[in-house]
């Protein structure tokens, strides 16, 4: 996600956005709420006088509206969010829009924002700026590296050098293993390396990095390509190791706190779940994480149940922290069947 403005007094104001993903347009889904205004480009019929007793056909031209929104539909398999609303500003004021918000298109969002909301822009926007998943392609003598952005894979190291023999007691192809691994940074940020290339030397890399460099070597994913560099990176994308990857690192992370909520119920630990539950716990001061179902969030806000946000702010206010789930995991899944709400506690509250 690109911030290309932001312009706020207090909690109101507009801030303009570039959605670079599909995560991004995911994430808009929870941010764009019924009544905020939204403006884009957008196409539509500009109807012009004519004396013509059987009119021509009229193009849709580009114009930028703002829409009030009402409602959003996220369609995932075609990479598009679209927001329907009641035009507010530009031609055909009073009339009915539908705005089609795709991977860089620029929209800008007025409305009262609530802290979870400019969170989730914050998080949108450090993912794309640092890279989660690096790539290294790599042949005998040859290895180019890339870092996975939301626009595609950057390459940022391209390293050649002979890989066998020895000179001078020195191992030619460890040299240039390690020079490979030297390239690999941001080891501490960096989710997964997949290591991508033809034939063994790709695995006798993985290996080395066993061996020598653990920070890296514990984060792994091994793919076969047919040739490293460019199209060594489509390969790797073609065959959907990266939407593996970025799948598990969100569901591993929401399936390790729900199975931990899980076992605290299950012993009578420091958990809670369900609405009246967990706003006592809040009110308690308890709260050590509070979890939403990203459906069940959503739900509140439309019926203006101003009590959710108080919750979440004084959670975030006693130093806990707010995690909303995806219930298009199966997490989240479990996590609506409680209730959609559940909180992880510092004390057990006394009944």
């Amino acid at each position: 996600m690109k911030v290309n403005k932001e312009e706020l007094r207090g909690d109101y104001g507009e801030i303009s956005l570039t959605p670079e993903s599909l995560d991004d347009l995911w994430h808009l889904k929870y941010i764009i709420e019924p009544g905020d205004t939204v403006f884009s480009l957008t196409f539509r019929t500009l109807e012009s006088a004519t004396d013509k007793l059987r009119p021509e056909k009229v193009d849709k031209k580009p114009v930028r509206l703002g829409i009030r929104a009402e409602s959003l539909e996220f369609h995932k398999f075609s990479n598009r969010l679209r927001i329907k609303g009641t035009i507010v500003s530009g031609v055909d004021v009073g009339m009915y829009h539908t705005l089609n918000i795709e991977p860089f298109s620029e929209l800008s969002i007025i409305k009262h924002w609530k802290p979870d909301q400019i969170e989730r822009i914050r998080d949108a926007v450090e993912a794309a700026r640092i890279p989660e998943i690096e790539i290294v392609t790599i042949e005998e003598g040859e290895a180019v590296i890339g870092y996975l952005r939301q626009y595609g894979v950057e390459e940022v190291a391209h390293i050649r050098r002979a890989s066998s023999g020895k000179m001078e007691g020195v191992d030619i192809r460890q040299e240039f293993y390690a020079e490979v691994a030297a390239h690999l940074k941001h080891a501490e940020k960096v989710k997964t390396f997949v290591i991508a290339g033809p034939g063994f030397v790709k695995d006798e890399f993985v290996k080395y990095l066993k061996n020598n460099v653990k920070d890296v070597a514990d984060k792994i994913l091994v793919e076969e390509t047919s040739s490293i560099g460019s199209s060594g990176f489509q390969e790797v994308l073609r065959r959907g190791a990266i939407e593996r990857v970025a799948m598990e690192m969100r569901i591993s992370r929401e399936a390790r706190l729900i199975e931990r909520l899980m076992v605290e119920i299950a012993t009578d630990g420091k958990a809670t779940y369900g609405y009246e539950q967990t706003r006592r716990a809040v009110e308690y001061g308890a709260v050590e994480a509070l979890l939403i179902a990203d459906e069940t969030l959503r739900n509140f806000r439309e019926k203006g149940m101003v009590e959710m946000e108080r919750m979440m702010k004084e959670v975030e206010r006693s130093r806990g922290k707010v995690v909303v789930f995806s219930t298009e995991f199966e997490p989240g899944q479990r996590l609506e069947k409680l209730g959609g709400i559940a909180a992880l506690l510092r004390f057990k509250v006394g009944e």
